[in-house]
């Protein structure tokens, strides 16, 4: 699961949210490579000619631009969230690439998850409500991720606050 809950203190527990990396550095790396190597081999029925260097360049702007579809999307996926549930507060931080963070806090007594299973943004979107708001959280997680998530928000939620 690409979140996890730490315990910070007596008092104090930790969400931590990320998107899942599917590709990691290393994978993309390889992925490159390959797709170099593999662009390669049609040039070497080339090699000696002056065809070679005019399609040589179409190899290299199309490793360029593979580079740089990935190193946007990994960029794109540095988004993250923090929900800290303290002894009487919840406080959600929402942090997203090139944005300032985005912070939402209530009393952890009003605090309440809801689970909007056809009318959000994608199927089973989970948003917190207090304090007069509705904030999203975990949006970037799979639908299944989700609903995992609501469970436990209502679970953690509803403990007793230790004082």
């Amino acid at each position: 699961m690409p979140y996890q809950w730490t315990q910070t203190s007596e008092t104090e527990q930790q969400l931590r949210l990320w998107p899942h990396n599917s590709l990691p550095r290393r994978g993309a790396m390889i992925v490159i490579f390959s797709v170099f190597l593999f662009g390669l081999i049609p040039l070497l029925a080339m090699l000696g000619s002056v065809i070679l260097w005019g399609l040589l360049p179409f190899l290299l702007l199309t490793v360029l631009g593979l580079w740089l579809a990935i190193q946007s999307n990994y960029r794109a996926r540095s988004v993250f969230e923090v929900l800290t549930l303290s002894g009487t507060r919840a406080r959600l931080i929402h942090q997203s690439p090139g944005r300032d963070k985005q912070e939402w806090s209530c009393d952890r007594y009003w605090a309440r998850p809801e689970m909007h299973e056809n009318d959000g943004p994608v199927p089973h979107y989970v948003t917190l409500i207090g304090d007069g708001r509705e904030v999203e959280i975990g949006a970037f997680l799979s639908e299944e991720e989700r609903i995992a998530l609501y469970d436990e928000l209502i679970q953690k939620l509803r403990e007793p606050v230790a004082q």
